[in-house]
């Protein structure tokens, strides 16, 4: 780590154990890389994906609970997905974490691959953009720094990009009324992760991750995405090629980091040995993103958790 000098690290549950644990590991590796500022990423969504679970930490709803409450009563979905990412972001901001990959603007799309299922608050991009906005005004009011994923829309995959390379074959205009749109409103946040999906209609052979066109066109041209923008696990099965190629193509097609997550120490100094220093816009964006974290506003936990737990059943919020 002191020679790779990487930009953050990104903890997964096989890094975490317990509270006392967890938070001496992150200010080991503060130590270690000799910056008090370093990017602690973590990926908690609720549901299915939650590296701090039970029965150290709360388990959280996935994100379509969110939009069945929407459904029923917009102002208290919007609340409770609000609330849920302000708990979230009290369990990992005095741990150290400072990055949460999270929140989704991923349509979920009748037919398609269930990885992104009940992931996804809806199936309209007005109900997932606003949805979406809640919930990373919840984090950053938690001193956390929220991650849009997956640009531009994971939810049309017709496969796992986790085992394989998904195409989507949707036309441009149907893609920008939907999957895209819903990515929209929320281009004002400070980070964003790319998807590793073909989309046809604009770039037949490369996915978002390494498409010059898709990230220059469509993530940063139609979306208007112009915060730090960091691919997803680059040692996911959709991608091709050795790991420093890969990771090569991504920043050569416009992504500012590389986010590898397997652990393997070898894959890792073949990233390392592959990516540039950050500089430039790239650094701009980076520092530009680590601006935007804030000191959390005082919460009353038990009372908030008590609040969260009537939306979820369907209450009012207070």
């Amino acid at each position: 780590m002191r020679s790779a000098e990487p930009w953050g690290l990104i903890l997964f549950k096989r890094n975490i154990s317990d509270k006392i644990q967890v938070s001496e590991l992150i200010n080991e590796i503060k130590m270690v890389m000799g910056r008090s500022e370093v990017p602690i990423l973590v990926d908690q969504e609720g549901g299915r994906v939650q590296r701090l679970a039970p029965p150290v930490w709360p388990q959280y709803p996935p994100g379509e609970a969110y939009g069945r409450l929407y459904d029923l009563n917009p102002k208290c979905g919007r609340a409770a997905a609000r609330l849920g990412a302000r708990l979230m972001a009290s369990d990992l901001e005095p741990l150290g974490f400072t990055v949460d990959c999270l929140p989704l603007a991923d349509l979920r799309i009748a037919g398609a691959d269930p990885v992104i299922g009940d992931r996804a608050y809806g199936e309209t991009p007005e109900k997932v953009a606003k949805l979406a906005q809640a919930i990373a005004d919840g984090l950053l009011e938690g001193g956390i720094l929220p991650v849009l994923k997956h640009l531009p829309g994971h939810g049309r995959a017709s496969a796992d990009s986790h085992e394989r390379l998904p195409v989507v074959t949707a036309d441009l205009a149907t893609l920008e009324r939907t999957d895209f749109a819903a990515f929209r409103p929320l281009a004002a946040l400070p980070m964003g992760m790319t998807a590793h999906v073909v989309f046809s209609a604009v770039d037949p052979v490369s996915p978002a991750t390494t498409s010059f066109k898709m990230i220059h066109q469509v993530i940063r041209g139609f979306i208007g995405f112009h915060g730090l923008l960091m691919s997803d696990d680059i040692s996911m099965g959709a991608l091709s090629g050795s790991l420093g190629e890969r990771a090569g193509a991504a920043i050569a097609a416009g992504c500012d980091i590389v986010l590898h997550c397997n652990g393997k120490l070898e894959e890792m100094e073949a990233v390392a040995a592959a990516v540039p220093r950050l500089e430039g816009d790239s650094a701009r964006r980076a520092t530009a993103a680590l601006k935007a974290r804030r000191k959390p506003q005082h919460i009353d936990l038990a009372a908030a958790r008590r609040e969260f737990a009537a939306l979820m059943a369907g209450g009012s919020p207070s």
